[in-house]
């Protein structure tokens, strides 16, 4: 057997110790989908798995095995309920992840960037949770209104953990944030300026989507959705009286509603001289009231399957309830 010198056993010592700390070495950068090494993916979709489990069977007991020590304390009962809901109505599946490596661990916040020429371009800007981070952002496989999920993990002392988690508007009517705006600013071009405000505050309630989620038009779209609301506040004045109509109907609000089946569609308040009773005459009106709103407010119908009318004969205050009848149109 060979006998090793003091020299050769420090030499081979020091071999072992670099090799063994080179093994646990990252190298800092980003990965985006399979950009991600296929062990670490392999592990961070058993991650999600066991996580989407515990979330669509509403266990947030169960769900503690893969949460931060912060967000068991901060307590997540009525979230994990929500995203259960959603879980349970859609099969979700993995839009994007992303693998990132800090070089220095400081307070200031780092970014990914997406780098094509997309309308939905974004980037992520997130702080420094720790060295090691895994964001996960799934969306329903079907619904024109979706909700993204996210899910961030961090690599802390007792293992790979979610550190953030949240359910926020993704698609409305199939459109994503910046699909919206765009279509607002066609339809402003256009002077459609009741149907470019609604459609843009449609794109500010998605612009949020995921955890650290940036898209590039975000300031642009509430600074454009300032101005187009202040031109509709002084053309369109309400209650707003349809003087083109014999009977003289009044339109006392319109906006945005999502419908059962997934989509978002203008709901039109207005008041009739006619009996709510005499539903006849109430829908002969309001076949009327159709078109008069429509060349009123042209665009207001673009992409939508539904206008729904709902007609008073008092104003709704919001501090009793109104008799109403309610009227669907269907546009496609």
């Amino acid at each position: 057997m060979r006998i090793l010198t003091l020299n050769q056993f420090k030499a081979l010592l020091f071999s072992a110790l670099f090799l063994a700390f080179q093994s646990c070495v990252v190298t800092p950068g980003q990965w985006k989908n399979d950009q991600i090494s296929s062990g670490k993916r392999d592990d961070f979709h058993q991650l999600n798995t066991t996580a989407l489990k515990y979330l669509k069977a509403n266990d947030p007991k169960g769900l503690k095995a893969v949460l931060s020590k912060d967000m068991i304390d901060a307590g997540n009962d009525r979230e994990v309920e929500l995203i259960s809901n959603r879980l349970t109505d859609n099969e979700y599946k993995l839009l994007d992840e992303y693998y990132v490596v800090h070089k220095y661990r400081d307070s200031s916040m780092d970014t990914v960037r997406v780098k094509d020429g997309s309308v939905n371009r974004y980037a992520l800007v997130y702080p420094y949770e720790a060295r090691e981070m895994y964001m996960a952002y799934f969306i329903p496989e079907k619904s024109a209104n979706k909700y993204m999920l996210s899910l961030v993990y961090a690599k802390l002392n007792y293992g790979w953990k979610i550190v953030k988690m949240e359910l926020e508007p993704y698609t409305i009517d199939g459109k994503t944030a910046p699909e919206l705006f765009n279509m607002a600013k066609e339809q402003y071009a256009k002077k459609e300026t009741q149907a470019a405000q609604m459609n843009t505050m449609l794109a500010v309630t998605c612009f949020k989507p995921g955890v650290y989620w940036q898209y590039p038009d975000e300031v642009d779209a509430g600074k454009f959705y300032t101005q187009v609301r202040d031109e509709v506040n002084t053309k369109y004045q309400y209650p707003l009286v349809l003087r083109q109509l014999a009977t003289g109907p009044m339109i006392l609000r319109i906006y945005n509603k999502n419908t059962d089946d997934g989509y978002s569609c203008p709901v039109v308040y207005y008041m009739t001289h006619f009996d709510l009773k005499d539903t006849t005459e109430v829908k002969n009106e309001n076949l009327k009231v159709r078109e008069a709103v429509i060349k009123l407010m042209p665009g207001l119908d673009e992409g939508k399957k539904y206008i729904l009318y709902s007609a008073f004969n008092k104003p709704p205050t919001g501090y009793e309830s109104i008799d109403h009848f309610d009227m669907t149109q269907k546009l496609n």
